[in-house]
């Protein structure tokens, strides 16, 4: 009987700045739990964590619409968000070690994914092989849109892409070249404003480098 409900606690499997993901493997669910801040007013904190916890909610049931993102449960609270566990490979870890076919395959699903959020203006915010799942279908799932939002702006879709770009060059790297040039050719296609977002991306790039 004990050992029934240890197995049914919540396993915390990942932990940030703003939230603490736990597992339920019982149940085969996600809990993201959004933290308090000590330095904000008691008051103040719980409006700004309900009000980012209601904006992730709608982003993640229009991104479901669209793209492959995990659908949140009804049964969610101020601070917390419960959703379907993907299960499969998170790309950050595991991409390196596919071939390089494979690679270029997936990057192409994700270019094709980028480009109909960014049609229905949605950013991502954390655009990261961190946060995509590879599943056992060879389906890419797209998770934690807590620093997303809506835009209709050419900029923000640009800095989007250009998160990716660095995620690619700096845990990718062997081949991030090849695998940002399939990623641009899946998002040009499936996308009618890229060449824009891509004149734009460079214009960022440009301000990157000049900061440092």
């Amino acid at each position: 009987m004990e050992r029934k409900e240890i197995n049914s606690i919540p396993e915390l499997i990942s932990q940030g700045a703003e939230a603490k993901i736990f597992l339920d493997k019982k149940k085969n669910l996600i809990i993201k739990n959004r933290l308090s801040k000590s330095y904000r007013l008691q008051e103040l904190d719980k409006k700004i964590i309900k009000g980012r916890t209601k904006s992730e909610i709608k982003l993640l049931i229009k991104a479901n619409q669209i793209i492959n993102a995990p659908l949140p449960g009804k049964n969610t609270e101020e601070n917390k968000i419960i959703m379907p566990y993907v299960k499969g490979k998170k790309l950050s870890d595991n991409l390196n070690n596919f071939s390089l076919e494979k690679q270029k395959e997936i990057l192409e699903k994700i270019g094709k994914s980028i480009a109909i959020l960014h049609k229905s203006d949605i950013i991502h915010g954390d655009l990261t092989t961190s946060n995509m799942i590879l599943t056992k279908s060879n389906e890419v799932f797209f998770i934690d849109f807590g620093l997303g939002y809506i835009s209709k702006k050419i900029e923000d879709k640009a800095v989007d892409l250009h998160l990716l770009k660095q995620a690619l060059e700096a845990k990718h790297f062997k081949n991030w070249e090849i695998l940002f040039q399939k990623f641009k050719d899946a998002y040009s296609k499936n996308y009618f404003e890229s060449k824009q977002i891509f004149e734009r991306l460079i214009a960022v790039e440009k301000r990157g480098r000049y900061r440092h």
